[in-house]
């Protein structure tokens, strides 16, 4: 039986949604997109700067972890900060410091200096999805949350693939040694969201009641809060299929397009039509992974995807296809590394309490985001001793080994109510 609160159409029920529910999609969307396109600039750039200053692979994957390490700093504090001082405050702050120590990046003089700019960029980038995650899982209805989040998360394929199609404009007009600085500088563009935020985007009625009850009992929401029973259970398992899929995904998109341009010895142009594949399907999985997790619930849809993008990888990087179906395979790549995260916004939002689902939703998250930034630069070591491809294929597949386990573990949140 159909559930008549279901819009008949595949997309009708974002036409169901009303205004303040529109303007906080919208945002959140947007949002996720441009952090993404701060962020994968980085991994566009790695071959150029290797070329430019000399630096080694591993040294390369050490700036990306420290931007990754900041990031779960930042999204653990994000999170505190949108339960005490508001979702939309937070969200606001988050996106102008991202988009300002990416801009900073661009004036960069040597590794040391890209380091710090980038580790500082890590740490907006973690508090804005923290922030952006909660609003939107707080301001959609129950039977739309998983689609919302996942569309949300989607946003990632699209600003990646902002970022591929400026690096390959500007790496076509510009020497390397040029072009790397300015594809950073246009990461300034994010801040212009704050304007939309705070025009149409307001706080969501159940934080404004949760407020409201804290402060006439005189409590406030601790950062330590999460790690007492019953919460602590959540945390943890929470924080293994963060690990998991962050560790996963770090492995694909940090060293991807230099396992492309190196090892499979594809151009510039070349590699970013093998890159757009990739991204597609992982907008395509994004999408789906929030149908899937509204369908078959946040644990089911945890489990598929986790053993999927495991197979996917390990075949992808260590079996010696041709170009061609190296092609093909990108699709199934993306749609299945980028599924595992689309029921993650709504399990943790449905499992926190309002008053510590900031800081438990960005603490679970970036937890993985901590662990799994490791991996870059463990990657970008082992190289040294095997082939890229097979250190990207191990690393990537015992992460998702991680979070099939720990999502096996988890209860299922699937249309629980907020105020419930």
């Amino acid at each position: 039986m159909n559930d008549p609160r279901q819009p008949a159409s595949l997309f009708g029920w974002i036409r169901d949604l009303n205004r303040k529910e529109r303007s906080t999609f919208g945002a959140a969307v947007g949002g996720w997109a441009l952090d993404a396109m701060d962020v994968q600039i980085y991994s566009f750039v790695i071959p150029t700067l290797i070329m430019v200053w000399g630096i080694t692979r591993g040294e390369a994957g050490m700036i990306g972890t420290g931007a990754l390490l900041a990031s779960a700093v930042g999204g653990w504090l994000g999170g505190w900060c949108a339960d005490r001082y508001g979702r939309v405050r937070t969200l606001q702050i988050s996106i102008v410091w991202f988009a300002v120590f990416t801009f900073l990046s661009g004036l960069a003089q040597n590794a040391d200096q890209l380091l710090i700019a980038r580790t500082l960029m890590g740490l907006g980038f973690g508090g804005e999805w923290a922030a952006g995650s909660v609003l939107l899982g707080e301001t959609m209805r129950p039977e739309h949350r998983g689609k919302a989040l996942g569309f949300m998360q989607s946003g990632w394929a699209i600003g990646w693939g902002a970022a591929a199609l400026l690096y390959a404009l500007l790496f076509s007009l510009l020497p390397p040694e040029t072009a790397w600085r300015v594809l950073f500088f246009v990461g300034i563009a994010p801040a212009f969201l704050v304007f939309f935020l705070r025009r149409l985007v307001d706080e969501p009625a159940v934080y404004k009641e949760s407020q409201k009850k804290l402060a006439e009992g005189g409590v406030r929401p601790s950062l330590l809060d999460i790690f007492r029973p019953p919460l602590l259970k959540v945390t943890v398992l929470g924080g293994l299929v963060g690990t998991g899929a962050q560790g996963g995904y770090n492995a694909i998109s940090t060293w991807l397009p230099t396992y492309l341009r190196t090892e499979r010895g594809l151009s510039v142009l070349d590699s970013t039509g093998y890159l757009a594949v990739l991204i597609v399907g992982s907008f395509c999985g994004y999408v789906a992974g929030g149908y899937i997790s509204d369908w078959l619930g946040r644990r089911r849809a945890f489990l598929f995807f986790a053993i999927s993008a495991g197979i996917v990888i390990l075949t992808y990087t260590t079996v010696p296809f041709s170009d061609g179906v190296m092609l093909v395979l990108g699709f199934p790549l993306g749609f299945c590394a980028a599924g595992v995260f689309s029921g993650m916004g709504a399990f943790y939002t449905e499992h926190f309490p309002t008053n510590v689902r900031g800081v438990g939703q960005g603490f679970a998250y970036n937890l993985g985001r901590a662990v799994g930034a490791l991996f870059p630069a463990l990657i970008g070591f082992l190289s040294a001793k095997m082939s890229l491809g097979t250190a990207i294929g191990v690393f990537a597949f015992s992460a998702y080994a991680v979070m099939a386990i720990a999502a096996y573990m988890l209860p299922e949140t699937k249309g629980k109510s907020l105020e419930a």
